[in-house]
């Protein structure tokens, strides 16, 4: 089965000029399209939630999806590399119409996924290394790093069951009987509780 597939960016862009490139490619290698796959959607939304995703829960060994540049298959490096990787594992061919790319089981395919990985490794490398040294200008500067003092969320997990607690806290009942009819573990309980009470929204239980 033979599978063109043509993206562009959004609903305002025109696929027809792909469509067009793709239909002569074909011709002059006498391929007959089964099957046109299109999409608007920006290549930044993964593989998985775009119709190119699609296309690879239905292709077999075998098939090939014919588009017209690399780029058509996502905007990051790594994921066009996923992609041709999966392709290439299940020997899918890759055909393109401007880069005339031919990515299949050959040797010249096996050596340009070798070239793209490669340089999608180094695209990481890259990426980490200028965190690390971004992450480490700031520290010279005196900026501070992660999540500011006192800027911690201040949701609890029992806070859905603050009012219950007060209440049946207040009618004297303990943290063991509490734990058991909000289905929490004691301990969790008795943290809460010591909060409330740091808190003055409650009083201790005198002994």
């Amino acid at each position: 089965m033979i599978i063109a597939y043509v993206r562009v960016s959004t609903d305002k862009q025109t696929v027809e000029n792909q469509r067009f490139e793709i239909n002569n490619f074909c011709e002059n290698k006498n391929f007959k399209i089964n099957h046109w796959v299109e999409e608007s959607e920006s290549g930044t939304v993964s593989i998985e939630k775009r119709k190119l995703g699609g296309i690879l829960k239905n292709i077999k060994k075998g098939d090939i999806i014919i588009c017209t540049e690399l780029s058509r298959l996502g905007r990051s490096l790594m994921m066009i590399m996923s992609f041709l990787n999966y392709c290439l594992e299940n020997e899918i061919s890759i055909y393109t119409t401007k880069e005339r790319y031919i990515l299949d089981d050959g040797i010249n395919a096996k050596v340009l996924a070798f070239a793209f990985g490669l340089a999608a490794e180094l695209e990481r490398n890259l990426i980490s290394q200028r965190t690390k040294e971004a992450l480490k200008m700031r520290k010279a500067m005196g900026i501070q790093l992660g999540r500011k003092e006192g800027t911690h969320n201040k949701q609890y997990k029992l806070d859905k069951y603050k009012d219950y607690i007060i209440k049946r806290w207040s009618e004297g009942k303990t943290s063991y009987y509490i734990s058991k009819h909000i289905h929490a573990k004691i301990t969790t309980v008795n943290v809460y509780v010591k909060r409330l009470i740091d808190n003055k929204e409650i009083q201790p239980h005198i002994k």
